[in-house]
């Protein structure tokens, strides 16, 4: 980190200000350098006009400093925030690498950041998927972490196990000490407790990932139902080819759209039917492969028509289905009504028209995200996270059965396990704080 590094921090593209951040010792003077400025005042937004290498004009704009360490890396920063667009952006850059800065490589502003102490692993990765977020409730959730929510509960459940572990190493090395009679219920109460939290976190966790990663919705359904012209109308454009064709959608065909404040990703699958065709076959066994993927299936059938066998197979799809959200869809609302089966009292029905009117689909769609959504409780927010929290619960657990039998160098080496595990998630495990919660809770040597 001795060196210093640059890069463009806003998209590519064409807008009305783009920023680029110079961090190390050299940011000062490389801002010297570019505006010709020699005092500098540190959080103040200076006008300047910006010069390359050779003292020729690249923009008229605004320069800030920030002096180490009240800065984003803890290190000096220099940003310029010049006039959108692809070329000034890319001069102003190349001017500073002509200085002798390195291009940084991709979150290593960040990591800077957690290596000089100013944010931890969690604020690094909420920080990473704020901006991929899918929702206006991933949003708010990951702002929480940002402040520090997840580190909260990581430093909580670090001091629990610590506190277990340095009672038990107490009870091996100081047994002729007087220790409380209830020490034993104290700890695997405390230990409890603790796997019932992680167990209901990771459960939420599990179930709310769509609020960051965007929900996958699947529309399936037999041939010639309007699957094609549903995925088209909630698009508001012609993404997939429709046709009277039996057969026609051969393939997934996956995009985005926003419905309320959520961007789910939507999934048009091809027709499931008996064939003999082989690529249809292999886009039928996709579109069943996509249905065990997705978050939500729309299941549409032809209100239009008398239900057959194909409409069958598609409610005993449905029936093997576990832990999804499902939708019953009717299809050709504006038309008279034929379709019956005693399987649509088994399912949430709504009648939709894919030409005409389909907001009743939309408006279920938004009302189930937004519940998914509702909750206060923590989420892990990355699978580096929710296996750190199930191995220090593996941990945890294997850990109780010697404490019970009373063998508890056994006892302590699988809750060394889990609080590694646990502070893997914000921070490193530091083998000497046992020591100091050991002699700052006990009397010993009295």
């Amino acid at each position: 980190m001795h060196n210093s590094i640059a890069a463009i921090a806003t998209a590519h593209g064409v807008s009305s200000i783009s920023i680029i951040r110079v961090s190390g010792a050299r940011a000062l003077e490389i801002g010297q350098k570019i505006s010709h400025l020699e005092n500098i005042i540190p959080r103040h937004a200076h006008l300047s006009s910006l010069y390359n290498s050779t003292d020729d004009l690249i923009d008229h704009a605004i320069m800030i400093y920030f002096a180490a360490p009240h800065s984003f890396t803890g290190e000096e920063i220099v940003e310029f925030q010049c006039h959108g667009g692809m070329i000034v952006a890319q001069e102003i850059l190349d001017t500073i690498v002509s200085y002798g800065v390195r291009l940084a490589e991709p979150g290593e502003f960040s990591k800077r950041a957690f290596l000089n102490g100013k944010i931890d692993l969690t604020e690094a990765e909420a920080i990473s998927k704020l901006i991929e977020a899918k929702s206006v409730d991933a949003a708010k959730i990951l702002a929480k972490q940002m402040k520090g929510e997840l580190k909260v509960f990581v430093d909580e459940s670090r001091e629990a196990l610590l506190r277990s572990l340095a009672y038990s190493e107490v009870m091996i090395d100081y047994a002729e000490e007087d220790i409380p009679d209830d020490i034993l219920d104290s700890i695997v109460t405390q230990l409890d407790a603790l796997s019932e939290q992680i167990e209901t976190i990771v459960a939420a966790s599990h179930r709310r990932r769509g609020l960051i990663e965007g929900f996958k919705v699947a529309i399936i359904g037999k041939p010639n139902v309007g699957k094609s012209s549903l995925l088209n109308a909630l698009l508001s454009y012609d993404r997939a080819i429709v046709s009277d064709i039996a057969g026609t959608t051969r393939d997934t065909i996956e995009e985005q759209v926003r419905i309320g404040s959520h961007i789910i990703r939507l999934v048009d699958t091809a027709g499931i039917r008996e064939s003999e065709d082989t690529i249809e076959k292999i886009g039928i066994e996709r579109s069943l492969s996509s249905v065990e993927d997705a978050d939500v299936i729309v299941a549409l059938f032809d209100r239009s028509n008398i239900a057959d066998e194909e409409d069958n197979k598609i409610f005993s799809i449905l029936e093997n289905l576990e832990d999804k959200h499902i939708i019953v869809a009717l299809n050709k609302s504006d038309l008279d009504p034929q379709f019956s089966s005693p399987k649509l009292s088994e399912y949430d029905v709504i009648e939709v028209s894919a030409k005409k009117a389909f907001a009743k689909l939309t408006e279920k769609l938004e009302l189930l995200f937004d519940g998914i959504g509702e909750g206060e409780e923590l989420m892990l927010i990355s699978a580096r996270q929710i296996e750190a929290v199930i191995a220090a619960k593996k941990a945890i657990a294997e850990a109780k059965m010697p404490l019970l039998d009373g063998e508890l160098e056994f006892f302590s080496y699988h809750l060394q396990e889990a609080v590694k595990s646990i502070s893997s998630i914000s921070k490193p495990y530091d083998s000497e704080e046992i020591l100091d919660k050991m002699f700052g809770e006990f009397c010993l040597g009295k």
